[in-house]
């Protein structure tokens, strides 16, 4: 589907809900776009996608959502000025929607791989009318009535009650196609007044009889089928397309003709009928004249069956008219012709076209600006797939900056900082946390070799660290030098942080073991921890830093300055936080910790 559909859902959602609610829908789609272009190709199920992050996220139904999805491309339409073709379409409701394929026809030389459904009305009364409902595209019914909805009351000051009488689907040219069936409720009363009026006129304005020869001549494209659904008589053209060597007559249409619109329904004289104001499009065959032989003759490469479409099929669109006297229909029609080329591929010149029509003029207007509309169509196709392309890079290269920057900054910080908090703002204080700091000890180095086999030990090491902090929900403040630095309790406050810290501690005296114990630079450590509260904040510009500042800060970096090598010092009231069936604690007695006298300390040992 076509980017325009999209742009109205991220349009009225993020007006309706807000941005936040948007990017949370987004995220939950998967959607990798934060941005739609009008005129690229999206999946087919991305709007299905959003509609059920949509009602996941706000509580709603799916079905309320795809209705309002559909209401909202109808009030997005007015932006590009569509609104005007669907006032123009005629002057009741129901006329709309007889010339809905009419519009789709249209739009398609705008958005030359557009998918549209196909519709059309069965039945109409003082009431209402039976629309049938045909596409490609499976659950997007609500959509269509939400689209129904907003016209009819935009555009015609009605009321419409919409209810589904029947679904099916069924397979045609290996695709699956759903029909739906829909009641439509609304005041008809006027269209159906207007309709009997012209019955009456048309009773009184009748022709005299005149030969079908005339009628061929003035018609050379147009073909009459009888209830049989045979070809009764063709327009003169049909001569010179299959070189007059082509009976014909009392043949079956189907042998020279294939049904393309509407789509999903069969030729029967029944239907055609039916469909009086509802465009047709029909492919006649001209190098092959049974379009069953062309299907078999395909099977034998698929690079055969294109070219014989492309070459061989003449397309024909227009209106079949019932006409009762006779008891058959008339196909009134012209060939679409693109260019001067695809004219002379079907042994057709211009004045083998209609007199009365506009035939000519497109074909010499296709001519004259064929090649620029295809540099156009280009051009914006390369356009969009480098937007794409920057769109990919620019998640890429964001993601890469919420990395560095969640590493410099706690997550929920810098979320608070990017909502328009200033730094101030982010300034807290914390009753309670547990403070850690360990010391790599036994590293030297004299020679250049040596300072970088120093600095490599060092960052094996402090990156185990920083995957127990993940672990063990601590935060790791900073390292300067060989000193490291984490606290437990904030910037998400935890009552456990005393425990996690102790976890932590633990498992590093472990994996200095593992990885420094031995070699060349053998390695220890010395790691100390102190609970008690703190204040938090934000301090610099360029290189800004979560960072802690108060007496607990002090005196954990006095428990790791006085630890020894291979140990866990930790303070009284770290001890008391730790509960004492879970974890193994030795007391070493009072020591003098500079600044602050003497101290009850404790080794916090591995169980």
């Amino acid at each position: 589907m076509y980017g325009m559909l999209l742009e109205s859902i991220q349009h009225f959602l993020q007006l309706e809900y807000g941005e936040e609610i948007w990017k949370e829908i987004v995220a939950k789609a998967n959607c990798k776009h934060a941005v739609f272009n009008t005129h690229q190709i999206y999946p087919d199920d991305l709007v299905l996608q959003l509609a059920r992050a949509g009602s996941q996220v706000t509580g709603g139904s799916l079905d309320k959502f795809l209705n309002f999805f559909g209401k909202c491309f109808i009030r997005f339409l007015t932006r590009f000025g569509y609104d005007v073709t669907i006032k123009a379409t005629g002057r009741f409701f129901t006329e709309f929607l007889e010339s809905v394929d009419n519009i789709h026809a249209q739009f398609s030389f705008t958005y030359p791989r557009m998918k549209s459904p196909s519709m059309h009305v069965t039945h109409v009364d003082e009431y209402g009318c039976i629309l049938v409902y045909r596409s490609s595209r499976n659950d997007y019914v609500q959509y269509l009535i939400g689209i129904l909805e907003q016209t009819a009351r935009d555009f015609f000051m009605l009321k419409l009650s919409c209810k589904i009488v029947e679904k099916k689907n069924s397979t045609s040219d290996t695709r699956s196609i759903f029909t739906t069936t829909l009641r439509l409720d609304f005041n008809n009363k006027l269209y159906v007044q207007n309709e009997r009026s012209k019955e009456t006129a048309d009773r009184l304005a009748k022709l005299g009889t005149f030969s079908s020869d005339l009628f061929v001549q003035l018609f050379p494209f147009c073909i009459i089928l009888n209830r049989e659904m045979e070809i009764v008589t063709a327009g003169d053209n049909y001569g010179i397309i299959w070189n007059h060597n082509t009976k014909c007559i009392k043949t079956p249409v189907t042998k020279y003709f294939r049904l393309r619109r509407p789509k999903g329904i069969a030729f029967t004289w029944k239907n055609i009928k039916t469909l009086q104001k509802v465009l047709f499009e029909l492919e006649c065959s001209r190098g092959y004249h049974d379009f069953g032989l062309l299907h078999q003759s395909s099977k034998n490469g698929e690079a055969h069956k294109k070219d014989a479409e492309t070459k061989h099929f003449l397309l024909l669109k227009g209106q079949m008219k019932y006409i009762a006297d006779i008891e058959r229909v008339v196909f009134l029609c012209s060939p679409i012709i693109n260019d001067i080329d695809e004219l002379t591929s079907h042994a057709l010149f211009l004045n083998d076209l209609n007199f009365h029509g506009l035939s000519k003029e497109m074909v010499l207007a296709g001519w004259q600006h064929n090649s620029k509309l295809q540099m156009t169509f280009d051009k914006a196709e390369q356009k969009a797939e480098e937007l794409e392309k920057s769109y990919v890079l620019l998640d890429t290269w964001k993601k890469r900056g919420d990395d560095l920057l969640y590493s410099m900054i706690p997550k929920p910080i810098a979320d608070r900082l990017r909502g328009g908090s200033s730094a101030l703002d982010t300034c807290e204080s914390f009753e309670m946390v547990s403070i850690l700091f360990c010391e790599l000890v036994g590293l030297t180095s004299e020679t250049v070799r040596e300072t970088m086999q120093v600095v490599t030990t060092m960052n094996t090491v402090f990156s185990r660290f920083d995957a127990l902090m993940d672990k063990h929900d601590v935060y790791k403040v900073e390292t300067v030098g060989q000193v490291y630095m984490a606290v437990g309790g904030a910037p998400e406050k935890n009552e456990n942080h005393a425990e996690n810290v102790a976890d932590v501690a633990i498992n590093i005296l472990k994996c200095v073991r593992e990885i420094g114990g031995s070699g060349e630079h053998p390695v220890e450590i010395k790691i100390g921890m102190h609970s008690g509260p703190t204040v938090a904040g934000i301090v610099g510009i360029k290189v800004p830093r979560y960072c802690f500042f108060g007496d607990t800060v002090n005196t954990a970096s006095r428990m790791q300055s006085s630890s020894v090598p291979g140990r866990i010092q930790i303070s009284d009231r770290s001890r008391k936080l730790l509960p004492e069936n879970k974890y193994n604690v030795k007391t070493r007695g009072n020591i003098a910790v500079k600044g602050k006298g003497d101290m009850l300390t404790y080794w916090l040992l591995e169980s």
